[in-house]
């Protein structure tokens, strides 16, 4: 059989136009498939911003539903000598202290010096043995003779985390004196220090915690103290500089002694909550924002049966629909006992036709302080069952987990992604396979008219020879 090298030149037919023809009706099945693919695959990315918009409205939700936001207070006092930080429900009001002394932390220094601080001073392995107040485990270090030098005892006493730091000081003309300070302040944290194993080292650095003792190598060069005060002319002693326990819910800060009385001042500060609500109402709007992007609507001609390009890639979807109706539903029947029942009278509104909320500034500030705890319980409630930040995060972590709605919608969607690749390779291989035969025919049409041409040229030939002849 002869060869064709180009489609129809054998026949003189158009059977390369032919074929493309048929080709392109063929490849016209895989236009729907493509279409499907095409829009499943918007809505798996429509979903994943779904994800993202209701994550950074649980991040707001979260912020406002700390119930200590509406207890807040301010601090200021009269002097630097003190300071004051807030916590739980401090109440407001004015405070008179007096500070006549700060909690200090004990210091031994050793009497005697050394000229040589890598020299040791014990000829014998020895036991240093440190103990803090009455009530503490003693720690006990132990100290080679070789290792019993200011540097070596110094940091054998660093590394135990006896509750005391070591270190030497250098006091002139070449002498040096091993120093330690207790971490911690007040006289419950007092030291007394024991060495067995080496006479010498008992002698140079001993301290029976009794500062009169004659016997002591190492002397007091600060005492251990407590910190003492007086609030609302109550006499307070403690042993730290950081007091939590004498006003509820306050605590103080002492920096220093104070010249006669000061006073501390403790203000509603409503600023904190106030915020946390205007943050959580703009999250909550463009939350709104991008339901209104996924779902956007464009009405088309009257007659035409194509849907607007421009259409949201969740328009009509149940999930958006489901996670819609549930935050309508907690906003419009919030569950609170108190005397604030609706975000209408915290001075948040819903705009009817875009469902986004408003805040009345005015309306909030005297509702704040008039009602600071109702519009808590609006909002926070227990914090377990009550209250529409609370619903929300449950609602929120339920949606977002790994077997929520929204996941179950990608998982679905994916699975027909899935489905359509397999169904678009088999369509287009059966094309493929058809288009090939086509081929495979045309050319043997081709190869055969050529062949019949060229016989019905050679009987003409022949014919006309003969004719000439006669």
């Amino acid at each position: 059989m002869a060869s064709i090298s180009t489609l129809g030149v054998g026949s003189g037919l158009k059977l390369g136009d032919i074929l493309e023809s048929l080709t392109a009706a063929e490849k016209a099945q895989l236009k729907p498939i493509s279409n499907q693919q095409t829009s499943y695959t918007a809505k798996l990315s429509a979903y994943g911003t779904l994800k993202s918009a209701l994550e950074s409205f649980q991040t707001a939700n979260t912020a406002l539903s700390k119930g200590d936001l509406f207890t807040a207070t301010t601090t200021a006092a009269s002097t630097t000598a003190f300071s004051a930080t807030t916590s739980g429900n401090a109440i407001a009001g004015r405070y008179t202290i007096s500070v006549t002394h700060l909690a200090q932390a004990q210091t031994l220094t050793t009497k005697n010096t050394q000229s040589d601080n890598r020299a040791a001073i014990a000829t014998a392995d020895s036991t240093i043995t440190i103990q803090q107040g009455g009530d503490k485990k003693p720690v006990t270090i132990d100290i080679s003779a070789a290792n019993s030098s200011l540097t070596g005892i110094r940091d054998a006493i660093n590394k135990a985390d006896a509750g005391v730091s070591a270190s030497i000081i250098n006091v002139g003309n070449g002498k040096y004196r091993l120093s330690i300070t207790s971490k911690e302040t007040g006289i419950d944290n007092a030291m007394s220090i024991s060495v067995t194993g080496d006479s010498n080292l008992q002698s140079f650095m001993g301290y029976t915690g009794n500062k009169d003792d004659v016997s002591n190598g190492m002397q007091e060069s600060v005492t251990a103290q407590n910190a003492i005060l007086k609030v609302n002319n109550v006499d307070i002693e403690n042993s730290s500089n950081t007091i939590s326990d004498a006003l509820e819910n306050i605590t103080l800060n002492l920096n220093d002694v104070t010249a006669g009385n000061q006073t501390l001042t403790i203000t509603t500060d409503n600023t904190k909550a106030t915020k946390a609500i205007n943050d959580w109402v703009n999250a909550y709007n463009s939350l709104q924002d991008t339901f209104s992007s996924l779902t956007k609507y464009t009405a088309v001609d009257a007659g035409s049966d194509t849907q607007n390009t421009s259409n949201g890639a969740l328009l009509g979807d149940s999930t958006l629909r489901t996670i819609q109706t549930q935050l309508k539903s907690v906003l419009n029947n919030p569950l609170t006992s108190s005397n604030i029942k609706t975000l209408a009278q915290a001075g948040i509104t819903t705009d009817p036709s875009t469902g986004k909320l408003k805040v009345d500034d005015n309306k909030l500030s005297a509702a704040m302080k008039t009602s600071a705890a109702g519009i808590k319980d609006l909002l926070v409630g227990d914090g377990k069952t009550s209250g529409i930040t609370t619903t929300f995060a449950s609602n929120l972590t339920g949606w977002l987990s790994s077997t929520g709605i929204i996941q179950a919608a990608k998982d679905g969607v994916s699975k027909t992604l899935n489905n359509l690749t397999k169904q678009y390779n088999a369509t287009s291989e059966k094309i493929d396979s058809m288009v090939a035969r086509y081929k495979e025919q045309f050319t043997q049409l081709d190869v055969m008219m050529n062949s019949l041409n060229s016989t019905s040229s050679y009987l003409t030939q022949q014919f006309e020879n003969a004719s000439s002849n006669k």
